[in-house]
């Protein structure tokens, strides 16, 4: 018995001892927790930046702003977005949900309401009106003329099908998170912010940083103290001058090109003046003008003290989408001294912007996501001069085209058969079709066959086809599906020849645009930087629907609900070190 007991009690003590070792190292273990992650998520889309552009001019960049980014980030060379419809909210959606357009259905800037029987601007929704001190929005002066087809000025991502990353840190974080969208484009800033933010976008008829009711019930009083501070007077009866002397920029001597772009007497030539504040078009030439960038950093700044973005272990979500670059590219083309002295002009831009975060939050504390919506196209007369095809496609002479009134004849159609074009879609006139008893997929595979015989048409396929499968499996052909979404897309999808595009969008001219599946409007930066990231470049192909995908991973909050990307092992890896 004395010797069991002593057996009995050596293994008490072994048992107590090992307890008392796995409780120490456990103690332990909760005394010294794994290293924080980021306290901010500075997500910053520029619109229209091309692929190419960042290095462009890089022996005149600074240190704190695209050199930052290109030499201290995980730098993706070779991202692309692979949906075929390039605009602003099909790239900002994207980025923001990790998902094709075809789940997140954000298909085009605009598209058909088949219900409503008219187009519809795709974030406008009238149960949320705009909050705004002194009055409401007058459309007609936005520049942006796919906005003019907005009926109302309310504004929600209701429209946004599936969840963004934003939406689900915000669910991870029991809404503990602070979210925030902020562009001169409204659907620059909501389609970040998501479902469970807020967006703040610039009204051009007012001058100030707007919300809508679906974000808040009033602006918080220190939005309404900053617009009150009239943050465009300091440009009131200035003027765009060059940043350097003319003889050091690439572009010096190309600065009135019969292509450009007069908007509103800004002229086609620097220096560009903005007039007075009372100028019906004074804060619309701010927007096509660096002004605008310089706006929106203002207001980010004010956004990241006011509301403490970064000061806690609770991470926080701040997007910024500067926009000058897309309206300078589509005035004036990305080969341009106003596109070459606006880059220079952003790069300042992003060195204040990262000085501040620095100053406030610390960049090892900050997660930066940089990227862009789209690219861009060159001028055709740029391209011509280099002895490169190029041009504009008329889209007026579709249905006056000899094949379109043969098939008219064909069908014992009386009316016009294609009822309207909207880049990229044709939409045919169903009521015709439906009064004529005709097969709405043979009237579409027929229009579609003789579209395409068309000069400066590389591809027109029927939206039937591609709901029944009934496409080749071709690259171009899977940019188009990943557009695709059955109850918003057009009856045919039209892309153009490269270097083919339409430059005329509501009476307006512009001089370049976007929208082709092409590599010009395909190609964007990826880059992940600071929280302590190592510099790399990785050179395989990459796609901007992984952006979101990675801040998943990276933060570790499930992936948006219809996000199709693929994580970025190398930023996932870094982070872990």
């Amino acid at each position: 018995m004395g010797r069991l007991r002593r057996i009995t009690h050596t293994l008490v003590v072994l048992l107590a001892t090992a307890w008392l070792v796995a409780a120490s190292a456990q103690a332990q273990q909760e005394a010294s927790p794994s290293p924080p992650g980021p306290r901010l998520i500075l997500q910053i889309t520029i619109d229209q930046l091309r692929g190419d552009l960042p290095t462009r001019y890089y022996d005149r960049l600074g240190a704190g702003g695209f050199r930052y980014l290109l030499e201290q980030g995980i730098v993706y060379t070779d991202a692309h977005h692979a949906h075929a419809n390039t605009e602003t909210i099909v790239g900002h959606t994207t980025l923001s949900t990790g998902a094709d357009p075809a789940m997140h259905g954000m298909v085009g800037n605009v598209w058909f309401d088949r219900e409503k029987g008219r187009l519809t601007y795709n974030i406008e929704d009238p149960a949320f009106p705009l909050l705004i001190e002194g009055g409401g929005v007058d459309q007609a002066t936005e520049i942006d003329p796919t906005q003019r087809t907005a009926r109302s000025d309310g504004r929600s991502p209701m429209a946004i099908l599936t969840s963004t990353f934003s939406d689900e840190l915000a669910i991870r974080t029991a809404g503990r998170a602070k979210i925030f969208g902020v562009s001169v484009k409204d659907r620059g800033a909501v389609a970040m912010a998501g479902h469970a933010g807020k967006a703040f976008w610039f009204s051009k008829a007012t001058g100030r940083f707007v919300s809508s009711r679906f974000y808040y019930d009033a602006l918080p009083n220190w939005v309404v103290e900053y617009n009150r501070a009239s943050p465009t007077g300091r440009f009131a009866d200035g003027t765009w001058e060059l940043l350097h002397d003319r003889a050091t920029y690439l572009f010096g001597q190309a600065d009135d090109n019969p292509w450009e772009m007069d908007l509103a007497g800004f002229g086609r030539t620097f220096p560009h003046a903005f007039g007075g504040m009372d100028g019906r078009y004074f804060t619309t030439l701010l927007t096509t003008s660096p002004a605008g960038d310089e706006l929106v950093l203002d207001f980010a700044k004010a956004v990241i003290e006011n509301e403490d973005l970064g000061a806690d272990v609770v991470p926080d979500y701040l997007s910024v989408s500067f926009s000058s670059t897309d309206y300078v590219g589509h005035l004036f083309g990305p080969s341009s001294l106003e596109a070459e002295d606006n880059l220079l002009r952003l790069d300042r831009v992003l060195a204040d912007l990262l000085a501040d975060v620095d100053a406030r939050v610390g960049l090892d504390n900050t997660l930066i996501v940089f990227s862009a919506d789209h690219g861009a196209a060159e001028a055709p007369g740029y391209l011509n001069q280099l002895g490169i095809d190029a041009g504009y496609f008329d889209t007026e002479a579709l249905d006056r085209q000899p094949a379109i009134e043969a098939l008219e004849r064909r069908f014992g159609v009386g009316g016009e058969l294609i009822e309207t074009f909207f880049q990229p879609y044709v939409y045919l006139n169903q009521d015709v079709i439906q009064a004529h008893g005709l097969d709405p997929a043979e009237v579409e595979g027929a229009v579609a066959e003789e579209i395409q015989k068309f000069d400066g048409i590389a591809l027109a396929v029927s939206s039937i086809a591609l709901r029944e499968g009934r496409v080749p499996d071709t690259p171009l052909h899977r940019s188009v599906l990943r557009n695709f979404h059955p109850k918003r897309s057009g009856d045919i999808y039209v892309v153009l020849e490269p270097h083919w595009f339409i430059n005329d969008f509501d009476g307006l001219r512009v001089a370049v645009h976007h929208g082709s599946p092409w590599q010009y409007d395909t190609y964007v930066p990826v880059i992940f930087g600071g929280a302590g990231l190592p510099a790399r470049h990785v050179h395989r192909r990459v796609q901007t629907v992984d952006v979101a995908t990675t801040l998943a991973a990276y933060l570790g909050t499930k992936p948006p609900s219809g996000a199709a990307g693929a994580v970025l092992t190398e930023v996932l890896e870094a982070g872990r070190e």
